[in-house]
């Protein structure tokens, strides 16, 4: 049998309080007219010290100073404005460091001439460095593809990289969703590939994200063998196409 403790209150007593309190309305009610305001005040100022939660508002001192920022704000906007107000902008600011946080734990990375298997693993492993050939050119996308990463991941391909590769991978596997701009931005890097005589290579898209890449039009501007389901099998269509160059 699970025991809730609910700060020494049970669902049963809040019942108990809500009906006192109706009949004390419903056939006191000239008597509770008659009770001093300053006693109401009292009672007020009770009820408010005991849903203000002050404990949890000194626990949320130690997190990051943007949370900070929000509670206070919304506080503030409480006082001076209402309380509806103040949820709706605390939600907006929210959701905004919540995009900015994305962002920033979504991270690109590059190869060039060999990739460590064992470099982004808590388990100790003797796996081997897989060799990417000649003229082929890794990209991994860690985190979430949408469109506070999408504009930063289109500069890298474009400008970062100094030298033209005619092959390049995009590796996938730790991408769980990508949104309409991501979509977008792949498309035009597919279509300027295209035109500059590269490929692009997809890798490791999980199931969910692949179907949204098809709805996207994403598998339609790409041969089918260019979306691998490893790194393994993306290298090697690599070297597959590469040989076909040559």
């Amino acid at each position: 049998m699970t025991n809730i403790n609910n700060g020494g209150r049970t669902p049963i007593a809040g019942i108990i309080h809500a009906v006192v309190l109706l009949l004390v309305l419903l056939f006191l009610g000239r008597l509770v007219g008659m009770i001093p305001m300053s006693c109401l005040a009292a009672v007020l100022i009770m009820v408010a010290y005991s849903m203000s939660g002050w404990k949890t508002i000194r626990g949320l001192i130690k997190h990051p100073n943007r949370d900070l920022a929000v509670l206070g704000i919304t506080f503030l906007l409480t006082v001076i404005f209402d309380l509806t107000v103040a949820i709706e902008v605390g939600i907006l600011l929210a959701l905004v460091l919540f995009l900015m946080r994305t962002s920033e734990e979504t991270h690109i990375r590059t190869f060039h001439k060999e990739i460590d298997p064992n470099e982004d693993t808590d388990v100790q492993s003797n796996l081997e460095h897989l060799i990417i050939p000649e003229g082929v050119e890794v990209y991994e996308i860690d985190g979430p593809y949408f469109f506070g990463i999408a504009n930063r991941f289109d500069d890298v391909m474009t400008h970062v990289s100094g030298e033209k590769y005619p092959i390049r991978i995009i590796r996938m596997r730790k991408v769980p969703f990508v949104d309409s701009t991501a979509i977008h931005n792949l498309s035009m890097l597919i279509q300027r590939s295209h035109r500059e005589g590269m490929t692009i290579i997809l890798s490791g898209v999980k199931e969910h994200v692949h179907k949204q890449l098809k709805t996207g039009g994403i598998e339609q501007m790409m041969n089918p063998e260019n979306i691998c389901p490893n790194i393994h099998v993306a290298l090697n269509r690599a070297q597959q196409l590469i040989n076909q160059k040559e």
